[in-house]
């Protein structure tokens, strides 16, 4: 057995923290790219394993166009937390995303051309182990598409080699993962589980898992904006960052998405019934916290001055800058509470207002909660794929 190992994380923020404003259009481009990689991995579930997704009755898949390769020009603008991996041999270094809630990892390929300009380009002709899978693939995450095809090669990360790992080389990236200021890392790498794949192969981790050379079959995640304080362990956890007496765990409901049961959503003390044993997903992928319309409101609902902002079936919400930082939520799994802080729930102000956004966002098309960065940056994660939990813990 390894020994456990450390990824230091890069944050591409939100610009709406670094700038201190932020944009509606913005907005409305992350929610629309969360439902559409929601909508592409529950129809991989499907195909993958025969029988809808249990959460598909909760969610509303919307008819989509013939994937032509043409996708609306959205802006990429959410919290990316990306570190390096290295692929081939000889090996050579690429960032990728590091997402939890999907299960599949890509690269630029030298083939690309002018649409991956700035990314390190995967050649798998110049690496001895890599072999063609013959296999074409398309991926469609709403902020973006890539299209190409499956090779396996040998895969580096945090010093353990998943062989044979199945890698998606890019021959056309759209303009979302350009490397001009909206997509700074080269891919991405989905750590969820085989069934929502849309690759032939395993997922990266399960390949790590399935090598045996992994001291525990578990990752772990500290997220931060601040420079140098985020990280991923690969093979355990990083005790230094955690109080180990509050690592509270709760079971994986459903294989595919790190799905679980949530307890609740409270605000100073009082809980919102609608939020009550919920499913819930964790993903590093997504900056807000989305959920029903209905939790969302109640949520909201006694909130001098909230507002509701709706554009079809997405909603966010707006709550005097004032005020919002007493508005904060808490977060119960496995009967355990956690609260979210002002710093990461408050996503900055509107530049013609005096209004800032909120972290909790709502979807009219899901009866499900997608638990993402607002929460997660409050929380150590650990994700343990042998026992099929996740759990959570205070930070040091």
């Amino acid at each position: 057995m390894g020994r456990t190992q450390r990824i230091l994380l890069n944050s591409r923020s939100n610009p709406a923290n670094s700038s201190k404003v932020f944009d509606p259009k913005t907005v409305w481009d992350q929610l629309d790219s969360v439902y559409h990689k929601y909508s592409a991995t529950m129809r991989a579930y499907q195909r993958n394993t025969g029988s809808p997704h249990p959460l598909s009755g909760r969610f509303d898949v919307r008819s989509s166009a013939k994937r032509n390769g043409n996708v609306p020009l959205v802006n990429y603008n959410v919290d990316l937390w990306y570190g390096d991996i290295d692929v081939g041999t000889p090996p050579k270094t690429f960032t990728v995303v590091f997402d939890t809630g999907s299960s599949d990892l890509f690269l630029p390929s030298t083939e690309c051309g002018v649409s991956c300009d700035g990314h390190t380009q995967y050649d798998p002709a110049a690496s001895s182990s890599a072999k063609d899978s013959g296999q074409p693939f398309m991926l469609m995450y709403g902020a973006g598409e890539t299209a190409g095809e499956e090779y396996v090669d040998n895969v580096f990360v945090g010093g353990y080699e998943a062989k044979d790992q199945t890698v998606g080389a890019a021959w056309l990236y759209s303009p979302e993962f350009s490397k001009d200021g909206s997509f700074p890392p080269d891919g991405l790498s989905g750590l969820a589980f085989r069934e929502i794949s849309e690759f032939e192969g395993s997922p990266l981790f399960q390949t790590l898992d399935e090598s045996g050379k992994l001291p525990q079959s578990v990752f772990g995640f500290k997220l931060s904006t601040t420079p140098g304080g985020s990280e991923m362990v690969i093979g355990g956890t990083n005790t230094d960052l955690y109080r180990s007496d509050t690592l509270t765990y709760v079971p994986v409901t459903d294989k595919g998405y790190w799905q679980v049961e949530m307890d609740n959503i409270s605000r100073l003390g009082q809980e919102v019934i609608e939020s009550q044993a919920v499913p819930a997903i964790i993903d590093t992928g997504t900056t807000f916290v989305i959920t029903s319309y209905s939790i969302a409101q109640s949520y909201y609902a006694n909130i001098s001055g909230a507002t509701a902002h709706t554009e079809g079936a997405d909603t966010y919400w707006t709550i005097p800058c004032d005020v919002i930082n007493s508005t904060v939520p808490t977060f119960t799994f496995g009967g355990c509470a956690f609260k979210v802080s002002a710093q990461t729930y408050n996503l900055g102000p509107d530049v013609l207002s005096s209004d800032c956004l909120a972290g909790i966002a709502a979807s009219s098309e899901m009866d499900f909660t997608i638990v993402g960065d607002v929460f997660l940056q409050n929380v150590y994660s650990v994700f343990d794929y042998a026992n099929t939990r996740v759990g959570f813990a205070e930070l040091t």
